[in-house]
């Protein structure tokens, strides 16, 4: 695993601007969850109930199942950044499976292809010729963009996924949020 660019990741343009992106929307979904409970909450305020019950409804149906995941998301999109200003882009293979979108395989050297559940949810990143960007440490897990850096997602260790590779940094995977004091890798 050699890296591509001999500066961080966060220093290329097209990755900075993707980081923004992601800010952007995953403050979108904070906000629209949120906004949905406090028109909910004004109907009830108001006295509109049947206008109340048909937004507590959707509230019921749409906040409950997703709030944890899009907090998480919102909370931990820190990370990504922390990880991008620790650690260079390198250019590798990686290999999604079609029938689990979220799991990819990420060739680090010849022998040691790990894989990783992106988080929180599953985007196509690899192209034709398979070819992805990873910042990270290939044992706890980093951030993988389609080849240029514009669109950063989140990879943590899948399940079952070992340690078994050799080097890498302690110190930075623990200041960055890669690992924890345990020396686990986080899953979020």
């Amino acid at each position: 695993m050699i890296p591509l660019l001999s500066k961080m990741a966060w220093e290329h343009p097209l990755t900075e601007v993707g980081y923004r992106r992601l800010a952007i929307r995953r403050t979108a979904w904070m906000v629209s969850l949120v906004a949905l409970g406090v028109i909910a909450t004004g109907c009830l305020a108001l006295r509109w109930l049947p206008q109340a019950l048909a937004v507590l409804a959707c509230a019921l149906v749409v906040i409950v199942p997703s709030l944890p995941v899009v907090l998480v998301a919102y909370v931990r999109r820190q990370r990504v950044a922390a990880i991008l200003k620790a650690y260079p882009w390198c250019e590798v293979r990686g290999h999604h499976s079609p029938r689990t979108p979220s799991i990819i395989a990420i060739r680090i050297a010849e022998d040691y292809a790990p894989t990783f559940r992106m988080f929180p949810f599953p985007i196509q990143v690899t192209d034709s010729e398979n070819l992805i960007w990873f910042a990270g440490d290939p044992r706890f897990g980093g951030v993988v963009s389609p080849v240029g850096g514009h669109r950063p997602v989140r990879v943590v260790l899948d399940k079952g996924a070992g340690r078994e590779w050799g080097g890498g940094d302690d110190a930075l995977a623990l200041r960055v949020g890669l690992m924890r004091r345990s020396g686990k890798a986080t899953q979020t």
